[in-house]
């Protein structure tokens, strides 16, 4: 069972594709026809590229499919619309807590029964918690369809949060955050973010921390339940050799009578912050460093060609950072830049780990990269290498029904909407070398970078007209 989203992926091309492979969105376009089936509205799409259905139930869960008759699996996802960015501050860390609370039993099913359930079929069971959503995941062989679908309906709607597996879980928990620490590229991510989004639940810790886990109680987590697992926030997704209606059929049965009173607050928008912050760690022999800006959210209409600036800059080995700083200078083992995107905000930044005696040239070598950048328009094959890149990476993603699955979610919950394969190859095929230098002109603004470093610094310090790009 995954705690959290993988943030940090290193070095290697096929990892870099499979990063840009889960930001990239696709889908198909939808040909919009209404239907009546007992109070159901049914969203029926007849396409060439993609069978993309759609269907809201009466109390307003979602469910879509993609139908993939050449494979013989399904991939099946419950998908919650609140993640920890919706959490106040006593509260950091509940929605991964629920998370690990539902796999303790529930009032049909005690937690060996839970895993074996999938386990006897030869499927898969998953679950992980992210900033601004919660996902239950399972891959099974099509025929075992209804059997996975009950599992994973009975671990979102009937989690018992027994006293005693609560107490027992705060120990796992507390044991996770102890191992995350001990791993420095997550604990400077976390200095990094805590301070980039400092006073916003984005820059919480997904796990929480271990004042707020040791003060989870059941009045606290049936209450956070109830308010995050409700019908307007439960999407249903699933990809692979399926019938639509059949699913439909499924989640009628079992998420039909769900009920819920009262509104919900909007999060609200964070402002980011440029600090510079060096934390000191001694038993470190590495000095590891963040550097990171503002970015525009995962909806806004330049969001391929901040792919692509990305790509340029840290996105593989062919890269600018990778082939300068490791490969000419030999400064890094691991050098990248990524993005995180969300619904009203984002940021661009780069990790590098490096000694403390060549770190301030590390910096250098990052700070002179930007401003090249930003002084001149990306080569034409160069661009074109990185359009070739995000293609690829987007082809990838149509090979897995797992990937299928969690792009339905993340189409409708940032876009309200799908794309066709056209509009998103002509995408990417449009971008330009002037919107790329636009993006790194606007985004490298040296009043608006935030540094975080963690390592054995001893005297090292960085002035912010160290970051001048």
């Amino acid at each position: 069972m995954e705690s959290c989203l993988p943030r940090l992926l290193v070095g290697l091309e096929v990892q870099a594709l499979q990063r840009f492979a889960a930001h990239l969105e696709y889908s198909i376009e939808r040909c919009r026809k209404r239907d009546k089936m007992d109070a159901v509205t049914i969203t029926e799409v007849p396409l060439q590229i993609r069978d993309i259905e759609t269907t809201t139930l009466p109390n307003g869960v979602r469910v879509i499919s993609e139908r993939m008759q050449h494979v013989r699996s399904v991939s099946l996802g419950v998908w919650i619309r609140k993640g920890s960015r919706s959490e106040s501050a006593r509260e950091n860390g509940i929605s991964h807590f629920i998370e690990h609370m539902v796999f303790k039993g529930t009032s049909n099913r005690s937690a060996e029964e839970i895993a074996r359930s999938v386990d006897s079929i030869g499927g898969g069971l998953d679950a992980f918690t992210a900033k601004e959503m919660v996902s239950y995941n399972t891959k099974v062989l099509d025929e075992h369809l209804p059997l996975a679908f009950d599992v994973l309906a009975d671990l979102v709607l009937n989690p018992l949060f027994r006293e005693e597996d609560i107490e027992k879980e705060k120990s796992v928990i507390l044991e996770e955050l102890k191992m995350e620490v001990d791993n420095p590229e997550y604990l400077l991510h976390e200095i990094f973010t805590s301070n980039f989004w400092k006073d916003h639940p984005l820059g919480k810790p997904i796990l929480g921390t271990k004042e707020t886990v040791r003060n989870f109680n059941r009045e606290m987590i049936h209450e956070c339940y109830t308010r995050y697992y409700s019908p307007s926030n439960i999407l249903i997704t699933a990809a692979g050799n399926l019938d639509h209606r059949q699913l439909v059929d499924l989640a009628r049965e079992r998420f039909a009578d769900l009920r819920f009173d009262g509104s919900q607050p909007p999060d609200r928008a964070p402002i980011p912050h440029a600090r510079i912050v060096l934390r000191n760690k001694t038993s470190l022999e590495q000095t590891h460093l963040y550097l990171g800006v503002p970015a525009y959210p995962f909806s806004h209409e330049l969001r391929f060609a901040c792919f692509a600036l990305n790509t340029v800059l840290g996105g593989g080995m062919s890269s600018r950072l990778f082939q300068n700083i490791r490969e000419k200078q030999g400064l890094a083992y691991a050098v990248y830049s990524e993005l995180s995107m969300y619904r009203d905000t984002g940021c661009m930044a780069i990790y590098a780990g490096t000694s403390v005696e060549t770190a301030g040239q590390v910096i250098q070598s990052i700070v002179k990269e930007l401003r090249e950048i930003k002084e001149n328009l990306v080569p034409a094959d160069e661009l074109r290498r990185a359009k070739d890149h995000l293609k690829g990476s987007f082809m990838l993603g149509l090979e897995s029904t797992f990937s299928r699955m969690s792009n339905l979610a993340r189409q409708e919950l940032y876009f309200k909407r799908f794309f066709t394969l056209d509009e998103m190859l002509q995408s990417i095929e449009e971008i330009t070398a002037e919107q790329v230098q636009g993006i790194a002109q606007e985004f490298f603004d040296p009043s608006n970078i935030t540094l975080a470093m963690l390592g054995n610094l001893g005297e090292f310090h960085v002035r912010r007209e160290d970051l001048a790009c």
